[in-house]
Formats: C-alpha cells, sequence, structure tokens
C-alpha cells in the first residue's frame, strides 16, 4: 500500500500537471470505485484545480467550488499520466481524470477491488476521512509519546493504525523499527522514556530521508513504479538477506497478507520470533534463538 512518502511523492508529481488547470472530465471503468453520491461527481468537471494534499493514505484533489476528490489506493492502487482521453479498457483501469494536455488515470491491480473516490465538500467533509492519526513529521517527542502509549498494543500496530500516526502502514514501520533497534512486538506500555524517545528520532529521520529521496524522483518523472519493496531498504522485502547493520540474516513474521521483516539481532537480542503459521506447525520445536534457529536449518 503506498505510504506517507508514495502519497507525498505522487503529490509532487501531480502539482505541475494539473494545478490550475481545469478538470474537463472525470471517467469511471468502475462505478463502484466511486462512493458517494453527494456532491455529485459531476459537480466538480469543468473546474480548475486548486489544491492538493495528502490526508493519511489518501490524496485529495480541491477545485473551486470547495469541491474534494479523494482516493484511497489501498494496497494495489497506482496512479498514472497518460496522453489525453486514454481508454478504459480492462479490468485494471478503474477511472480516468481528463485534462485537455493528459490524463491522470488510476488502476488496480489483482481481483479486489478495494480503492476508493470520495466527493467531499469543505474542509468537514476532508476532515470525515481523516482516521486521525498525529503528523509525525510535526509532531515533538512530548505529543509523539502521548499518540504512542495511549492504548497498549505491539509497536508494530501502534505505528501502523492511521488513528495513532498518520501515513505509515507495512513497509516503513519495518524500516523505521529497525532503525530504532526496536522489537515490532514489543510492548508500547513498556517502553522506557529513552525507548521512546530513540523510536520518535527513527521516525521523523527514516521518514524524512525517503520522502527527500521519493519526492526529488517524482520532480524528475511521475512515480510509474511505486512499491512496498524498494532498493535501500534495511529490512522490509529483504527475508534471508543480511541485515546491511550487522550481517545476520533478516527474519519475517508473516500473517494474512502481510510480513513483518527485522532482524533478531537487532531489534530482539537474538530472539527468533514467532510466526503464526510455521510455529503452530512446529509446536515445542519452534526456534527461540538465532543459534536454535542455526542448528534447526543444519538438521
Amino acid at each position: 500500500m503506498p505510504e506517507l512518502p508514495d502519497i507525498a511523492a505522487y503529490v509532487v508529481a501531480m502539482e505541475p500537471l494539473v494545478m490550475g488547470r481545469a478538470l474537463e472530465r472525470v471517467r469511471l471503468g468502475n462505478p463502484f470505485l466511486l462512493r458517494t453520491l453527494e456532491p455529485p461527481l459531476a459537480s466538480a468537471e469543468g473546474c480548475v484545480v486548486s489544491g492538493l494534499r495528502r490526508i493519511g493514505k489518501r490524496i485529495a484533489i480541491g477545485v473551486e467550488g470547495d469541491i474534494w476528490l479523494v482516493l484511497h489506493l489501498m494496497i494495489a492502487g497506482r496512479l498514472h499520466w497518460r496522453p489525453p482521453r486514454p481508454k478504459l479498457g480492462g479490468r485494471q483501469n478503474l477511472a480516468a481524470f481528463d485534462f485537455a494536455h493528459g490524463s491522470l488515470t488510476l488502476t488496480e491491480a489483482g481481483t479486489k477491488r478495494r480503492a476508493s473516490l470520495h466527493v467531499v465538500r469543505g474542509e468537514e467533509g476532508l476532515h470525515s476521512l481523516d482516521p486521525g492519526g498525529i503528523d509525525v513529521l510535526t509532531a515533538d517527542l512530548a505529543a509523539f509519546g502521548e499518540a504512542l502509549t495511549f492504548e497498549n498494543h505491539t509497536l508494530k500496530r501502534a505505528l501502523t493504525d492511521p488513528r495513532t500516526f498518520s501515513g505509515i502502514g507495512n513497509a516503513y514501520s519495518d524500516e523505521i523499527l529497525h532503525a530504532a533497534r526496536l522489537s515490532p512486538i514489543a510492548q508500547t506500555r513498556k517502553l522506557t522514556a529513552e525507548e521512546i524517545a530513540r523510536l520518535h528520532t527513527a521516525t521523523r529521520e527514516t521518514l524524512t530521508r525517503w520522502l527527500d529521496r521519493l519526492r526529488a524522483e517524482a520532480r524528475q518523472k511521475f512515480p510509474e513504479k511505486v512499491t512496498a519493496f524498494r532498493e535501500g531498504m534495511a529490512v522490509h522485502g529483504r527475508y534471508g538477506q543480511p541485515c546491511p547493520r550487522c550481517g545476520e540474516k533478516v527474519l519475517r513474521i508473516r500473517y494474512a497478507d502481510n510480513e513483518t521483516d527485522y532482524c533478531a539481532r537487532c531489534q530482539t537480542g537474538g530472539k527468533v520470533l514467532a510466526d503464526r503459521g510455521l510455529s503452530r506447525l512446529l509446536g515445542k520445536d519452534w526456534p527461540r534463538t538465532l543459534e536454535e534457529l542455526e542448528a534447526l536449518k543444519r538438521r
């Protein structure tokens, strides 16, 4: 799922293409993309784009009349810039936002249709779509710590909860936790003041580094290959590869459609975290340390 740095890159790439331009027409390839009826989608057509912003993991396109088109790409949705009025054939093409000089198109891979488009009016409408998480790039240590420990959850869950922190998902939470040298299953209310400060610094530095990189790339070329697995990441998507800090192999916890990648030596004191499926299968034979894991591999 595109996260804060990816959404910010889209916004940067879109600004010179659509700001101050008239949105001539919005075409839907799949009617189920649109999740609202009022104001009508047609009310945005013919209006000049006056604003672009990020709301969590959503992209909001504002036009004259204080109408906002709010896109949530979910896991498989992606944006593209195409020549004017492209065809919307095929199941993956969900929408086209047509301008005189080109079209912003939305595609979604796979068979599940999770991406959405909401049309809302004014700040009140935008606020209704905001999950409420704090902006970690502007929050000071006190605000960060208060949000983090408001409820007791694992660090992985807390970082990816949009009601707690804005825009962080599966990929960048792995990178943040690796940078902070903290376990993804550590409980938020059991962290020391030093660990919270370390996490705050790691969150800001990790996101800023990727924001700067992806925005710079987006200024050169529209981001067509947005992915959760990027060259230069420390652990996310690097299962079995060496940790760039200590050289130990990156491990993972798999659950549902996601996985958490981490370095046991750097983050968990050498403890191998239980993978839900494999730990059930192996039972008491599940390795609990790196040494036991290596011994299991040698059998």
